[in-house]
């Protein structure tokens, strides 16, 4: 691990006190970046400044709850007030009630939504406008999820908004190249986090594992080795990609006939 691959440069990392976020914003700083990590106005940050601290990197914490538009603007503007600067964005808070789709009120349709896909488009849009004002270029990287191709009988929304995100990501990568700007998505699959079912030694676990044609599920920190490469220089020509984090499970989501 290079600890001055983001030497200089300000992240902000959204949904970063557990799992994917967490795993990431831990990541950036132990190579460099500043980070400013989110963490809901109901939750601590101090387990993510903890382990930032742990792995000689520096960070400071911005409250916000992502579904509240003002939330999200106040959040930005504080990490710019503290960071100085905003080089790199990962939006990556979400939520994932499951429910079976008749039992989901216009009331939770809202809040994912809103939480997923409607907080990604403020919190690009809006930094990537701070990235052209300071005239340095920068990097997105957005939370998809293999969610986005497969469906799934308890993740309804869930699934539109992630499908959202995808194509939210490719669009904005065509009006944000001409400013420096890359954005790209990482879709991961059957990651074991505080937000997944697959705990080891569950139904959920041992299925995620007979799915993928690694046999197992992964690890937030190795989606978070893909948002730094994302990031970084080493994807220098890459923006509107879709990189699968999945151990390969996409490809064995269909009904297998020999099973």
């Amino acid at each position: 691990m290079d600890k001055n691959k983001f030497a200089g440069k300000v992240a902000l990392v959204t949904g970063a006190t557990h799992g994917i976020g967490q795993a990431s914003a831990v990541r950036l700083a132990a190579e460099g970046a500043l980070v400013a990590f989110n963490h809901r106005p109901t939750s601590s940050p101090d387990e993510t400044m903890r382990m930032i601290n742990e792995a000689g990197g520096k960070g400071f914490p911005v409250s916000a709850d992502v579904s509240d538009t003002d939330q999200c603007m106040r959040m930005l503007e504080e990490t710019v007030k503290q960071g100085g600067r905003l080089d790199y964005i990962v939006s990556n808070a979400a939520i994932n009630p499951r429910m079976k789709w008749d039992e989901i009120t216009l009331d939770d349709y809202d809040l994912i939504m809103n939480t997923n896909l409607k907080s990604t488009w403020i919190i690009c849009a809006e930094g990537a406008k701070q990235m052209i004002r300071e005239g340095h270029g920068g990097s997105i990287v957005t939370m998809s999820s293999i969610s986005a191709y497969v469906g799934a009988f308890d993740q309804t929304v869930y699934c539109a908004t992630k499908a959202g995100i995808l194509m939210m990501t490719k669009a904005l990568a065509l009006v944000l190249g001409e400013h420096g700007i890359r954005v790209n998505s990482i879709l991961p699959g059957s990651i074991y986090t505080n937000m997944s079912l697959n705990h080891p030694g569950s139904d959920a676990r041992r299925f995620a594992e007979k799915q993928s044609p690694l046999g197992r599920v992964g690890e937030s920190a190795e989606v978070a080795g893909a948002v730094s490469f994302l990031l970084s220089d080493d994807s220098s020509y890459m923006t509107s990609a879709e990189l699968l984090v999945d151990g390969g499970r996409v490809v064995n989501a269909e009904f297998n006939p020999f099973d």
